[in-house]
């Protein structure tokens, strides 16, 4: 039986790395598929246990200089920066140097300083062997092994360009001051390159630096997330408060959570009150009141009361767990974008060592015509090393991860949950947006949305009079003894403003009807228009008929005698919906609302929102074919439903974006979920789609653009026409500059508004 696992793999230092790694595993027996990101570090790795294991896929690796990590910590990775910065302020004293001599030479040349002093040029010449052997044998060390495993196993990676290039220099340096003598009469052994592998080690190495922290700071949106969860728990065992550590939590669990604790697992209250910052889940700052019955997820906080809860999800179970897994899934993912980075990747190196050969021949064989040989064979080891040198796939390893991370991290701290790359770089195409009305565009509850008061004036002899919220606490009384969702929406109005409820007697349900019962000795009736027929009293159905056909549904208050009050019901729009579909006019998407409700209803909603296109009364099959036409007329459809019963829709679409309230449906059932179900979140994950991809391909660009210009630059194609010949000095900031900007360009987008 095969598993999915992703690991996290040591020792990779570039997108060849990737391509290396990749290739070894796939011709693994046991392993069905492999992806292997460089911008995260990991593997995400199809295999089965009864053939392989991760021990032996790690030994797969091992000789060629690659490990599967098992649990490193975030300490760990420090101390592995650590000991880079330590290695890192050895050698640039030691470049300081070497740039000092070297730009000496250069002014002197220039005749702008006099030559240095004979014991200043025997000290420097003494000493610059000494600091270029102690560069690359030490600090250079891991460039060295990638030209070994190069020679040993034939796999050759952006360690193997560089250790090639400053070996060579050293080697054709070294051979110089040992056999001063013997090669004056062919070569010019004036001109060492000593400073060449020490300056070019030294910025290969502070890129790398710079990168790996930079790449660190592109995944914090994983440590916040683990941040939030409780180390420890306050359950209570033997009628005893203990705590325990959150793994040892189990379900059933009575876990008490005091005055500002967080709460570790998910739950349902059993006893006490409280408000809980839910701002983790839903976005919103404001607390939320909890009482007995409600549930409350990990990670959040309560803020005021003690409460008990009852733990029924424990583990990867929670919330936060799994919102943790589908950030970590999607910023490990790979985008389409990136194949023809890996491509190119993957040819990259050897592509690279056959024009470095190639630049340094053409050197030798045609500049030795016009320059002689000595000047050709110099010129032609800056070009060999210079091509090695800046030809750095890590740019374009790096370009489409690190915006992912990024982007997948910006959107999860903004409520935006997105299930892989390729989800995120459909949505900045969509033009047509599908919603579905009942929890979507609606709040998918009813809600008391207006009151008509025919009580009339005050008056003896009859009851007459009443006030709006007399009339509410009348109603709600006699509706908090029924189970009918529409009570419960008088129930809850009555609360949230207030009004205390009456006492009741002779409550009487009448079946299709409505209610009635006596309150403070009055009976009173509630129900509908057959109910007012039955009591032979006069309504006006003018007040009525208008507001049945925008969907709203009357409850009438009425005694024996006269009808007291008409209330409407209805499922309210959401206050965000008018803005967010407004947001998504701006940005050129068309709006298409698909409801089962009647044409009237979906109507009145439509005009409400300012929704394009009306499609009502429809089944989930024929949601479907909606979606099915509009893609054949050649648009990118997302879907907005609640990722249930719009499963089958939200399946066919180019983007699925569920609805979750946080705790009520699965975050996996979509491509984007959209906690607390605030639609106004789906402009932000577009906007989101969209600055991450203009990320990625200003990130593509840069990295092409390094190595279009800089290859040949290197190689001398422009020294014949413009006397330009790129120093592997400059060769080797540039490659550190572009994995450093590109990662740099990257973070940018994290201070983006969306």
């Amino acid at each position: 039986m095969n598993t999915l696992q992703t690991y996290r793999i040591k020792g990779m230092h570039c997108a060849s790395c990737a391509s290396i790694i990749e290739k070894t595993f796939k011709k693994t027996a046991g392993v069905e598929s492999v992806q292997v990101n460089y911008g995260t570090e990991t593997a995400k790795v199809s295999f089965d246990k009864t053939k392989t294991s991760a021990e032996s896929l790690s030994k797969k690796i091992e000789p060629l200089g690659y490990s599967l990590e098992f649990g490193q910590t975030k300490k760990e990775k420090l101390e592995e920066l650590r000991s880079m910065r330590n290695k890192i302020f050895s050698v640039i004293p030691l470049a300081v140097i070497s740039i000092f001599f070297m730009g000496w030479d250069i002014l002197v040349g220039w005749k702008i300083i006099p030559e240095m002093s004979q014991t200043f040029q025997t000290i420097f010449s003494i000493i610059l062997p000494i600091m270029a052997t102690y560069a690359l044998f030490m600090v250079g060390k891991p460039y060295l092994l990638g030209v070994y495993r190069f020679l040993r196993f034939g796999k050759a990676n952006m360690d193997t360009l560089i250790g090639i290039g400053t070996l060579a220099a050293f080697i054709y340096s070294l051979a110089i001051t040992i056999f001063a003598k013997q090669l004056a009469a062919y070569i010019n052994v004036s001109q060492t390159y000593y400073d060449v592998t020490i300056v070019v080690i030294a910025f290969i190495a502070l890129g790398k630096y710079l990168e790996t922290r930079s790449k660190l700071k592109t995944g914090d949106a994983i440590e916040k997330l683990l941040n939030l969860q409780s180390k420890t728990a306050l359950v209570v065992r033997s009628g005893k408060e203990i705590e325990i550590p959150i793994d040892q939590v189990v379900h059933g669990d009575m876990v008490v959570v005091k005055p500002a604790g967080k709460i570790p697992v998910d739950g349902v209250i059993a006893e006490g009150t409280s408000y809980v910052d839910e701002s983790m889940v839903t976005g919103e700052s404001m607390p939320v009141g909890k009482k007995a019955g409600d549930k409350v997820v990990s990670g959040t906080i309560n803020t005021s009361g003690t409460f008990t809860f009852k733990a029924t999800g424990i583990g990867s179970e929670t919330l936060l767990a799994r919102i943790i897994k589908m950030v970590e899934d999607a910023q490990g993912s790979r985008a389409p974008i990136q194949a023809l980075a890996d491509k190119i990747s993957g040819i990259f190196v050897p592509i690279v060592l056959i024009l470095a050969f190639v630049s340094l021949s053409l050197w030798i064989l045609l500049g030795s015509h016009y320059l002689g040989f000595s000047q050709a064979l110099s010129f032609g080891l800056v070009s060999f090393v210079g091509v090695l040198v800046i030809a750095c796939p890590c740019a374009l390893g790096l370009a489409t991860p690190t915006a992912i991370i990024v982007g997948v991290g910006k959107g999860a701290r903004e409520g935006i949950l997105v299930k892989d790359a390729g989800t995120l770089e459909k949505l900045h195409k969509v033009n047509v947006v599908v919603m579905d009305k009942t929890g979507t565009i609606t709040k998918g509850k009813p809600e008391l949305i207006s009151i008509k008061n025919l009580s009339g004036e005050k008056s003896e002899g009859e009851i007459s009079g009443i006030s709006d919220d007399e009339l509410i606490a009348i109603l709600a009384t006699l509706e908090n003894r029924s189970e009918h969702p529409i009570a419960h929406a008088i129930v809850s109005y009555a609360k949230e403003k207030n009004i205390d409820l009456l006492s009741t007697n002779n409550f009487e349900a009448i079946k299709g009807k409505g209610l009635k019962g006596i309150v403070d000795g009055i009976e009173y009736f509630v129900g509908n228009s057959k109910l007012i027929e039955d009591l032979k009293l006069t309504l006006d159905s003018g007040l009525i008929h208008g507001e049945t056909l925008q969907g709203k549904t009357p409850i009438i208050l009425a005694t024996a005698q006269k009808v007291l009050g008409i209330f409407m019901v209805a499922d309210a729009v959401k206050p965000e919906a008018i803005e967010a579909v407004r947001q998504l006019h701006k940005l050129g998407i068309k709006i298409v609302m698909l409801t089962g409700d009647s044409k009237n209803t979906a109507n009145y909603i439509a005009h409400q929102v300012g929704i394009d296109e009306v499609v009502s009364e429809v089944m989930p099959e024929d949601k479907l074919n909606k979606i099915k036409e509009l893609q054949a007329q050649g648009k990118i459809v997302a879907m907005a439903g609640d990722g249930v019963n719009d499963a089958p829709a939200l399946a066919q679409a180019d983007v699925g974006i569920a609805m979750a309230t946080g705790t009520d449906v699965a975050i996996e059932s979509a491509g984007i979920t959209l906690l607390h179900g605030d639609i106004s979140r789906l402009v932000k994950a577009i906007n989101l789609s969209k600055i991450t991809m203009r990320g990625i391909k200003q990130n593509l660009f840069w990295a092409f653009f390094y190595n279009i210009i800089g290859i040949p630059l290197a190689g001398g194609l422009f020294y014949p026409i413009f006397g330009l010949l790129l120093s592997p000095v400059f060769a080797g900031m540039a490659m550190a500059f572009s994995s450093v900007s590109v990662v740099g360009n990257s973070l940018r987008l994290k201070t983006k508004k969306i």
